[in-house]
């Protein structure tokens, strides 16, 4: 497959992560999470999130998701998210159909929550007719790239408390959104009042395997028996925690973030050059969206993968990876000259 700009999820495993798990490839170990790797990798996610944090691996994002929905969501309650969130849009019900809440969605100009949208779905409180809305859930960066800013996620946090709610951060591309802004998980999460945090490595050069971090105490005494019953727990777990020890101990993942987010500004650079091409938001972390004729980007899928985001309006996305290189981006922008060229012909 020619190396592209589909998703992040289409690169290999960086070469560090890949020595961490043969590193955990040798002799016996205890399973389900009783063994030196595990233990070592939950102490890097308390230095990385602080001492409060209790990390549970599970099999992927969606597990990582739908588990910290579970612990801070009843049948009879339901979760506020932006309409693009990937719980709505890319779970297929997963959420709803595991945990039974309700997800209750609000339009955004760019992906991002505010509290004032966010209080249009906070109604019906104590009315058993009605779904309870207790908890908010952010992605950081959102499905549309952009990012919130630290005083959005405290507003959002503080609100959410305010109604003896939960916030929970869709973290599957969190490291992409730290080198941005510069700061630690810590500063990003936990500092800021976030009660659990599904925090992702897939994309980001990872094998397999995601995490839900639970920020606050109260939520994590039931988090490794949720876990079981949702098939979430791995009985060769020290593979899972082997990663994350490569990923984190050795700095790979803001090494890869810090890339990856670099060739998505070469790429915003190089095709806002281009005649035709809009983009539509701000390129905040390893993705850019666009706008462009129809022709153009379906003749351009047949040179690359890349999903149209919004057929409707042709829009669509394009997403840089930790190994993507600038003579991959020249040769996307080199094809998406010739395709433009052609329909002015």
């Amino acid at each position: 497959m020619k190396r592209g700009f589909g998703s992040d999820n289409h690169s290999g495993i960086s070469p560090e992560i890949l020595e961490s798990i043969i590193d955990a490839n040798r002799d016996h170990a205890l399973a389900y999470g009783d063994d030196e790797w595990c233990k070592r990798a939950e102490e890097l996610f308390k230095k990385e999130f602080g001492e409060s944090a209790k990390v549970y691996f599970v099999f992927n994002g969606t597990g990582a998701n739908v588990l910290s929905i579970d612990l801070m969501c009843r049948s009879h309650e339901a979760v506020v998210c932006a309409e693009t969130a990937h719980i709505n849009v890319d779970e297929c019900g997963a959420p709803q159909r595991i945990t039974g809440c309700r997800l209750l969605t609000v339009k955004t100009v760019d992906g991002k929550l505010t509290p004032e949208g966010v209080k249009t779905q906070l109604h019906g409180f104590g009315f058993e007719h009605h779904s309870q809305p207790k908890a908010i859930s952010i992605s950081q960066p959102t499905e549309l790239g952009t990012l919130y800013t630290k005083d959005e996620i405290k507003a959002l946090a503080e609100l959410a408390h305010s109604y003896g709610m939960y916030l929970h951060i869709d973290g599957a591309r969190l490291a992409n959104a730290a080198v941005a802004m510069e700061c630690s998980f810590k500063e990003l999460t936990t500092d800021l009042g976030v009660d659990v945090v599904s925090f992702g490595g897939t994309k980001n050069g990872l094998l397999m395997g995601e995490s839900c971090v639970v920020l606050n105490d109260r939520l994590g005494e039931a988090a490794k028996y949720r876990r079981k019953q949702m098939g979430q727990l791995c009985s060769k777990m020290r593979f899972m925690a082997a990663q994350f020890i490569g990923y984190l101990e050795k700095g790979t993942w803001r090494r890869n973030a810090v890339h990856s987010n670099a060739m998505a500004q070469k790429l915003y650079q190089e095709v806002r050059k281009v005649k035709g091409v809009d983009v539509l938001y701000k390129v905040e972390a390893n993705s850019v969206f666009a706008k462009l004729p129809r022709k153009v980007w379906q003749g351009l899928q047949k040179d690359y993968f890349f999903y149209d985001w919004n057929e409707d309006n042709d829009e669509v996305r394009w997403m840089c990876s930790f190994d993507t290189t600038e003579d991959d981006i020249m040769a996307f922008v080199a094809a998406l000259k010739r395709r433009m060229a052609a329909i002015a012909e």
